[in-house]
């Protein structure tokens, strides 16, 4: 393995080192007091009520979504045992509550299952010795047509709910689906055509579009939700290796991908068991379960076939998958209008009113979100999270000239940092995007600031709520009070976008891991910062804050070691600028610039005390095999 030193002294700290660390000392802080006032000593979380529907499992592993990718990013040792003792006594939880069985979700949409993976994928890529058999077990719950969900003669799942009793009957345990008033009111019905406009509204108990028609209709087949299965199958080939899960990745989203083409580049949302869109809903593609007209639209269909589409590109290194996602976008953007926010029908106004601010009232592209027989409606800000990530996979022109259009398209500056969170402890993809494009110099400081309030804030509503027992509808306060808050770290250390949140993997430019503790993130004192990602000049600082300790990290590029460095470039200082001891001043260091050939996927920097070093990084994306592999599991 190649290895640079540095020798680029440190002699005033950069804001973005200092800020950096002392984010990673406040989660530390607050994980702990988390699980001190929220769990018990199982690591289940502090609950007695029961869960009266299918809905609910997800809650309880969404608070600790992200806290082994803080172990991943440099979190403490402790971490690591620490999520494995919570996910185990959750899913004892779980069990006990008639929700799981074999350690994974007996049947339920994977909106909500993509949710509750997160915690599961991330610490198999922590640790993938103690849950690649996890990995495996859960993928072959759809590989296997044994376990009852998968059909590869129509290449379906066989119905939107499913997991580890198979496929399951229907959308809900009760006659009617649990639907209140109040979502009624936000996101309107499913199956709205069955009761006409004008036509009396019926009793929410009575309604057909919520009873036996719904579980007819909607509770059988494949639904575009669905796609999110792909994460998991993904998740076990970077654990094993084998084909056979980048086969079956081939074989189900390529499907999906065909009845796109098929449906003028928009994909359905539903299939029927005899693999024929809109075959339970009268030849209509729209109108599945948690699809394109109810409840949320674009906002899960576009997160459901960005999992598919690039789970299915990494494990088979086809991009031609992501025409999947791309082609969906297109339809939709072309499909858009210029108005204030504050002028359309958006179903999600305190997401959106949060997001822009003042800018509310600005005019700005607005995309339809959703589709019924009375043809687009739901319009609201693109989430840009879903390009992003396609532009971060491929580096591809048309990818990055997507997004540099919805910028321009925007009536708001894409550079504005807002405090702001949301459910997938993301958002903050435009300035960030701005930064990478050179336009917002000062993004490190300002979005490691927000994250340190929204911190604080979370450990402040941590205090106020500890102790409660919590009833089932307020069981979401414990993700709304997670003080594990790593978009600004992913973005700064990482080069890489938050994790899609219905069930996506990681994605990075680089990671790091400690040459001495042989483990991944950065080793104490150390701050990294990604400043740029293209692919033929990545650029990645590397500061060693103490000024007596040295370390070793090993940088790999890519989440799962898929690029190769080609070359390294890192500048190095003459020596001397400490000046003599009888002086009053330090000299400033004279650089010289010095390039090296690397050819892998890894490169070992040591850092002296008190040292930095900036890489440049030519890569060649998606050279390698990704894998969970550690750098020393690579070398032997």
């Amino acid at each position: 393995m190649t290895t640079l030193t540095a020798n680029v002294p440190v002699i005033e700290p950069p804001a973005w080192a200092l800020s950096q660390r002392a984010l990673l000392d406040l989660l530390d802080s607050g994980w702990r007091l988390f699980s001190d006032r929220y769990a018990r000593p199982d690591g289940s979380l502090r609950y007695t009520g029961r869960l009266s529907t299918r809905d609910g499992a997800d809650d309880f592993f969404e608070p600790f979504f992200n806290w082994p990718q803080l172990y991943l990013l440099g979190g403490a040792d402790d971490l690591l045992p620490a999520c494995a003792r919570h996910w185990h006594g959750v899913a004892g939880q779980m069990t006990g509550l008639g929700m799981f069985a074999d350690e994974f979700e007996i049947g339920y949409d994977w909106f909500h299952q993509g949710e509750s993976l997160l915690f599961t994928y991330f610490l198999t890529a922590a640790d993938p010795a103690a849950w690649t058999e996890r990995a495996v077990r859960f993928a072959d719950l759809y590989l296997d047509p044994a376990k009852g969900n998968y059909d590869p003669e129509h290449r379906i799942i066989k119905a939107p709910h499913n997991g580890s009793g198979g496929a399951r009957d229907g959308v809900s345990g009760t006659p009617a689906y649990p639907w209140t008033e109040a979502e009624a009111a936000q996101y309107g019905y499913p199956l709205d055509w069955l009761v006409p406009d004008g036509a009396p509204v019926p009793p929410l108990a009575d309604d057909p579009r919520l009873g036996a028609e719904m579980q007819r209709r909607l509770g059988r087949g494949d639904a575009v939700g669905n796609l999110s299965v792909a994460g998991l199958v993904c998740n076990a080939y970077l654990a094993t290796g084998e084909q056979r899960y980048a086969d079956w990745l081939r074989e189900y989203v390529g499907a999906w991908q065909r009845r796109a083409e098929e449906n003028g580049g928009v994909v359905p949302d539903n299939v029927g068991l005899d693999g024929v869109v809109g075959g339970h809903l009268d030849g209509r593609w729209y109108g599945g379960h948690y699809g394109w007209t109810w409840p949320h639209g674009l906002y899960s269909i576009g997160q459901a076939s960005a999992v598919g589409a690039l789970s299915a590109a990494l494990a088979t290194g086809d991009d031609r998958y992501l025409d999947l996602v791309r082609t969906t976008l297109d339809e939709v953007i072309a499909r858009g209008v210029t108005l204030p926010f504050g002028r359309s029908d958006s179903a999600n106004q305190g997401r959106w009113r949060a997001h822009l601010g003042p800018d509310v009232d600005t005019p700005t592209l607005l995309v339809p979100y959703r589709h019924s027989d009375k043809g687009w409606f739901d319009y609201n800000p693109i989430q840009t999270s879903v390009p992003l990530a396609l532009w971060h996979h491929t580096g591809a022109p048309e990818d990055r000239a997507r997004l540099d259009a919805l910028r321009a398209a925007a009536g708001y500056d894409w550079a504005t940092v807002r405090p702001f969170r949301d459910k997938e402890e993301a958002g903050h993809e435009e300035p960030w995007y701005a930064y990478l494009c050179g336009g917002n110099p000062d993004y490190p400081e300002r979005i490691l600031a927000a994250a340190h309030a929204q911190a604080r804030r979370r450990i402040a509503l941590l205090h106020a709520n500890a102790g409660r027992d919590l009833p089932e509808e307020a069981i979401h306060l414990w993700q709304n009070v997670n003080p594990v808050v790593t978009e600004a770290l992913t973005q700064t250390m990482w080069g890489g976008p938050q994790v899609v949140y219905n069930g996506g993997l990681q994605q990075a430019r680089v990671r790091y891991f400690d040459a001495e503790r042989r483990r991944p993130g950065v080793p104490g004192q150390v701050a990294a910062l990604v400043s740029a990602i293209e692919p033929e000049a990545t650029v990645v600082t590397l500061v060693n804050l103490s000024a007596t300790a040295d370390r070793t990290i090993i940088v790999q590029v890519g989440a799962f070691g898929e690029h190769e460095i080609v070359t390294a470039a890192a500048d190095r200082a003459e020596e001397g600028w400490t000046g003599h001891d009888t002086e009053y001043i330090h000299h400033e260091p004279v650089l010289s610039r010095h390039e090296v050939a690397v050819g892998g996927p890894h490169l070992t920097v040591e850092l002296p005390a008190g040292t930095t070093i900036t890489l440049t990084l030519r890569l060649r994306l998606h050279a390698n095999r990704p894998s969970y592999r550690s750098p020393w599991e690579f070398s032997a």
